[in-house]
């Protein structure tokens, strides 16, 4: 019976550090509880010769060439940690046909261009881990694959981007505007030079594509999601919605309907009292309902060395209690046993029913809220409630908030396009969707 697992890693940055100092460390405690030694043999990275790192000197072979990885046939495992699409795939796919298990936390390539991935990890009965691609060091995907396996998977809430909740949460504790919020958040490390992936929805879209994929027994292709980010998102927005009782959340959302299913990313206002208002900064969450279970929520840190590096490793530790049994592919890739192509209909955005948040820009004199809400019957847009400031004076532009009642997203987009064009409206309306209220 075989006592140890050798081990390789493609990728030396954040989360490759992370990995192999939690495979290190704590490599006695993995032994305790599994019986083999996981051996890390090899660390790949063109930069390798310029890293000083204590657990790198720990690492018998450090190569810049990642075929030293995946060629040598003592390596069981490789852990592909460099992310994005190429070359990260290539190394993804040669090993999968070197017949190696692969574990990867790029979520990114995943939910881009994955069922060729997929297809061959199934083929070649090798093992696919994937648990730190989403959410983490928050289990998720492991959840969704077994946890949750007896149950059918209704719907679900993310907040899956800890930089967008650290700057809508200083957004409504500082009463600071997004661009000033981003500022802060790059300087302490929060958000990248570059932050356009994770404050305009596309990280969030590549999570949530990875996760309604596992949890409706199909492929849901990134480019099927509906993405919108939180960068229009001004501090007004945020007043209004907190004397609503309300935050704003950049939630990924996933529901599965009769015909067809949801999945989309953008800002959605939710009540104070809803689960997910609570997680605040850099702080992620999934809440997922199913039809046995009900409600199951997992919360922790979404990102980071050392929690995503956990995530990583728990894969491999799966994977080697699987090759201990002589049972690889134990549990099918994304958790069901279908072809890995892609077969339910996503809706259209436009077509899905929500409450809405409509903020305008317009003169105050006397006519201007009857008009808007002339337009707004027309289109058979229900008022909930209407909100402008109390202190104004006349001609002034000023903001006027409206909330509706549940209404299909196509009757808003055309209310918004006519109001926008009339002349009493002056500047692009702000349409927040609603949940929970």
């Amino acid at each position: 019976m075989k006592k140890s697992i050798n081990v390789g890693i493609i990728g030396y940055g954040t989360v490759g550090k992370g990995t192999l100092e939690v495979l290190l460390d704590n490599k006695e405690v993995i032994k305790d509880k599994t019986g083999f030694t996981l051996n890390v043999k090899t660390v790949a990275d063109l930069k390798i010769e310029e890293i000083e790192d204590e657990h790198l000197e720990n690492v018998p072979n450090k190569t810049t060439d990642a075929y030293d990885v995946i060629n040598d046939k003592e390596i069981d495992v490789v852990i592909e940690l460099i992310g994005g699409y190429s070359p990260a795939k290539t190394f993804i796919m040669d090993s999968i046909a070197n017949k190696k298990h692969v574990v990867t936390a790029n979520k990114a390539l995943l939910a881009v261009d994955g069922q060729d991935i997929f297809q061959a990890a199934e083929e070649n009965n090798v093992c696919l881990g994937f648990e730190g691609s989403v959410g983490g060091g928050i289990p998720v995907i492991r959840v969704l694959k077994e946890d949750l396996a007896a149950n059918n998977v209704k719907e679900i809430y993310g907040i899956i981007n800890g930089t967008a909740n650290y700057i809508l949460t200083k957004m409504e504790e500082e009463e600071k505007e997004f661009a000033d919020v981003l500022i802060d958040a790059q300087s302490l490390g929060y958000a990248e030079a570059d932050p356009t992936f994770d404050v305009e929805g596309t990280d969030t879209a590549h999570k949530i594509s990875i996760l309604s994929s596992i949890a409706f027994n199909t492929v849901v292709p990134f480019e099927n999601v509906f993405v919108e980010g939180i960068s229009n998102i001004k501090c007004v927005d945020v007043e209004f919605a907190k004397k609503l009782g309300c935050k704003i959340k950049l939630l990924a959302i996933a529901k599965k309907n009769d015909d067809d299913i949801e999945v989309r990313v953008h800002p959605t206002i939710i009540p104070n009292n809803y689960i997910l208002s609570k997680v605040q900064d850099v702080f992620n969450a999934v809440y997922f309902v199913s039809d046995k279970l009900d409600r199951t929520i997992h919360y922790g840190r979404g990102a980071g060395s050392l929690p995503t590096g956990s995530a990583v490793v728990s894969d491999v530790i799966t994977i080697a209690r699987d090759m201990k049994c002589k049972c690889p592919s134990r549990v099918p890739v994304l958790g069901f046993t279908k072809e890995y192509k892609s077969y339910f209909p996503v809706k259209d955005i436009n077509d899905i029913e929500s409450a809405f948040y409509l903020r305008f820009s317009a003169e105050d004199k006397p006519g201007v809220l009857s008009k808007i809400a002339g337009v707004l019957g027309k289109y058979n847009i229900s008022i909930n409630s209407a909100i402008q400031p109390s202190q104004t004076s006349p001609g002034e532009i000023v903001p006027l908030v409206f909330m509706t009642y549940e209404t299909i997203g196509r009757n808003i987009k055309n209310a918004v396009d006519e109001l926008d064009n009339s002349d009493f409206v002056r500047d692009k309306t702000v349409v927040i969707r609603v949940e929970g209220i």
